[in-house]
């Protein structure tokens, strides 16, 4: 059977299963499955919806949080060679099906353009029905959806398979990777191919995981050695980098609300958190009593070397900074007070709006100063000494950045809020 019968033959299944009546074929279960489920969610068979797509800047906010975007590469590289001979086009949709990346053939992207199968668009499976994004993220599962599959019959000039991506750290659903094209384009090995390929994605996902942890314990062992009674070294997700004292576990339950200070985690007892760079040390009960980081040296005088030294009773360490995590710090810093994220977001992008992205970032820098950093409003903690380094010359300060408050810096000009001007190596009460 051709692609052109297989549809005639779809079309009239789909008839008879709105219809109520016996279908001349049965659909296939995950079909039959989302069908059920879009006329009980009340979805138009013969109506094209859409919701609102996203502005350019909604959608890069969501590209810059995304941790799909860390194996965009691994994707190209499997998908795009064949996808303009094949006729196909690859989208990326994150786990609320808002399509973030969509790359491929130009003659198909237009045509997608003509569906609103865009960038910034809602492919979830209770706005658009049945379709190889939304359903597979409903399933969970890979999925190919070919003619008249797709519950809404404008969609039906459109084969598509899609598998989803999950995180290897914590098995969370980041979203679905897809290759659709024309019906003419269908090929049963499409699915297989796709799912490969999100496969190898996730493998890439691992290998970061694994050089994370190995990040990790580089920072803990020597910490870890100069420690008496018991202690583990785990990532953001609970899995093992270092112990010391005890058997070590592949990983650890965390709470979700994990803070510096005293908590009870089942596996261990009574245990004091305390943030390392890219994790928490994780003291059992018999050792001594948890103390807090103390004091934070931001060294902002080397040109395009940046950091974070920060010291705790368990010694000392330091986490090198990127630009945008160096520039937050910095405004952070000439503000004891605190800053909202709107009030960041002037300061870093001359936009208050923007303040999804300033969330997202100073989410990462937490992870790795948890216990220095405060929120509601952005500061640094009421107990913790901040030293600020800067440059000799002001003109070097950050000299990358075009971020208005840096930018100030730099001439010597207070913020808006009368932020005072600080010579190198002053202590930020």
């Amino acid at each position: 059977m051709d692609a052109r019968d297989a549809a005639r033959l779809l079309k009239g299944v789909r008839a008879a299963a709105l219809a109520g009546d016996r279908p001349p074929a049965a659909p296939r279960p995950e079909i039959a499955e989302s069908w059920r489920r879009m006329m009980a969610g009340g979805v138009h068979p013969d109506r094209d919806a859409r919701s609102r797509v996203l502005s350019a800047a909604e959608t890069e906010e969501r590209r810059q949080v995304s941790p799909l975007r860390e194996i965009l590469p691994v994707l190209r590289e499997g998908l795009l060679p064949a996808l303009d001979e094949s006729l196909h086009i690859m989208v990326v949709a994150d786990a609320d099906g808002r399509l973030l990346w969509r790359e491929g053939h130009s003659g198909i992207l237009r045509k997608a353009d003509r569906l609103g199968f865009a960038v910034g668009a809602d492919w979830d499976e209770a706005v658009v029905g049945t379709n190889g994004v939304g359903t597979a993220l409903v399933t969970r599962r890979p999925v190919q959806v070919f003619s008249a599959e797709h519950f809404v019959s404008s969609h039906h000039d459109w084969t598509c398979a899609g598998a989803p991506v999950h995180d290897p750290r914590d098995g969370q659903l980041l979203g679905v990777v897809d290759v659709s094209g024309p019906l003419a384009t269908m090929h049963p090995a499409t699915l297989a191919w796709v799912s490969s390929v999100a496969r190898l994605a996730e493998r890439e996902l691992r290998v970061r995981h694994l050089e994370s942890l190995e990040r990790l314990r580089a920072v803990a062992a020597p910490l870890l050695a100069r420690l008496p009674g018991r202690a583990v070294a785990v990532d953001p997700h609970g899995w093992t980098a270092a112990v010391t004292g005890l058997a070590p576990a592949d990983r650890v339950q965390l709470p979700k609300a994990l803070g510096p200070g005293r908590l009870w985690i089942p596996q261990l007892g009574d245990c004091v958190a305390e943030p390392l760079p890219g994790g928490w040390l994780l003291r059992l009960a018999e050792s001594s009593a948890a103390a807090a980081v103390s004091r934070v040296v931001l060294d902002l005088s080397r040109p395009r070397s940046w950091s974070a030294t920060v010291y705790g009773a368990a010694g000392s360490w330091s986490q090198e900074l990127s630009p945008r995590h160096a520039e937050l710090l910095f405004l952070l810093a000439q503000t004891p007070r605190g800053r909202t994220a709107a009030e960041l977001a002037e300061e870093l992008f001359g936009d208050p709006t923007r303040t999804v992205t300033v969330r997202a970032e100073l989410s990462r820098v937490r992870r790795h100063l948890a216990g220095v950093l405060s929120h509601r409003p952005y500061r640094f903690a009421e107990d913790v000494e901040v030293e600020l380094i800067r440059p000799r010359d002001p003109a070097g300060l950050l000299p990358h950045s075009t971020a208005p408050g840096v930018v100030r810096a730099r001439l010597g000009l207070g913020g808006p809020w009368g932020t005072p001007r600080r010579q190198p190596g002053d202590v930020v009460p």
